[in-house]
């Protein structure tokens, strides 16, 4: 039997960082090429193993290789039954499993593509998903996906989808000492982010399936210099929405709330999006589940 433990410490010593996650490829295409039921592609970071068993449904078991950067955690550490390391939850101990499934279940009730790619952690535009889907979309074909995404042990069904958008805030430039003369952009900050923080918090239902909505701002970007009354002031939100709505209807509900905070000459704008995706709790391979 395999120890999941031990092989996620393994992947969780191999780096792989948005953007540099070729080593920790390099050793999943090495496993993979090993089973010999599995045809295997690698494009880029990208690899994907499939059986080909003329099953007549097809599971995608997906996972990516990438983590966010390092904060003092990039060695694996054991204590009793506990992992601590850079990735071993989001999504390491994942890739652990998949590729124990890969290497041990040659002959599976289904056909399975399991599917690691790179860079999730970073806009959506720079997925290897994306990739993936732009080069070899036959690859990404199958019913359903699993991925092994942490949820605490909970099996969670359709996803929210995201989105990052950008908000620029103006004033007038001029002297600290002179303040009067101007309109400091960083101090509209406080409304807006006021707003933010006040968004409603929805909680639909589908399928009996709850979504919890959220809005959050990542990032702030303003100055000038240490004497000068700053003339802009940016500010990155995103925003987490349930499947019951599309990414327009998710964007228009956010101009609505945030718009009574912004000028004429200020601007929000999408800069990265990913659709939500439905429970589909109907189809048979999740309702097995």
């Amino acid at each position: 039997m395999t120890d999941l433990l031990a092989l996620t410490a393994e992947l969780v010593d191999v780096p792989s960082v948005s953007r540099d996650e070729g080593a920790l490829a390099d050793l999943v295409e090495q496993r993979l090429r090993a089973c010999r039921w599995l045809v295997v592609d690698r494009l880029g970071d990208n690899v994907v193993a499939r059986t080909e068993l003329d099953r007549p449904l097809r599971l995608l078991v997906v996972g990516h290789l990438d983590t966010v950067p390092a904060d003092g955690n990039e060695r694996a550490r054991i204590e009793a039954d506990v992992l601590w390391g850079l990735g071993a939850a989001d999504m390491k101990g994942g890739l652990a499993v998949a590729l124990d499934l890969a290497e041990t279940c040659p002959e599976p009730a289904v056909d399975v593509s399991y599917v690691f790619y790179a860079r999730e952690e970073i806009a959506a535009a720079e997925s290897g998903l994306a990739e993936l889907f732009e080069l070899r979309p036959d690859l990404l074909e199958g019913d359903v996906a699993l991925l092994g995404e942490p949820t605490g042990g909970v099996l969670e069904a359709g996803c929210q989808g995201t989105m990052r958008l950008r908000v620029v805030l103006h004033g007038e430039r001029s002297h600290t000492a002179r303040p009067w003369m101007g309109r400091n952009a960083i101090h509209r900050l406080g409304r807006l982010l006021g707003a933010v923080e006040q968004l409603p918090e929805r909680r639909p239902v589908l399928a009996g399936c709850e979504y919890r909505e959220a809005l959050q701002a990542v990032g702030v970007e303003g100055g000038v210099a240490a004497n000068v009354v700053p003339d802009r002031a940016e500010l990155v939100l995103n925003h987490r929405f349930a499947p019951d709505r599309t990414a327009a209807e998710a964007e228009a509900h956010l101009r609505t709330w945030l718009g009574p905070f912004l000028e004429p000459a200020d601007s929000m704008e999408v800069v990265d999006v990913a659709a939500a995706a439905p429970p589909s709790l109907d189809h048979p391979l999740l309702a097995a589940l």
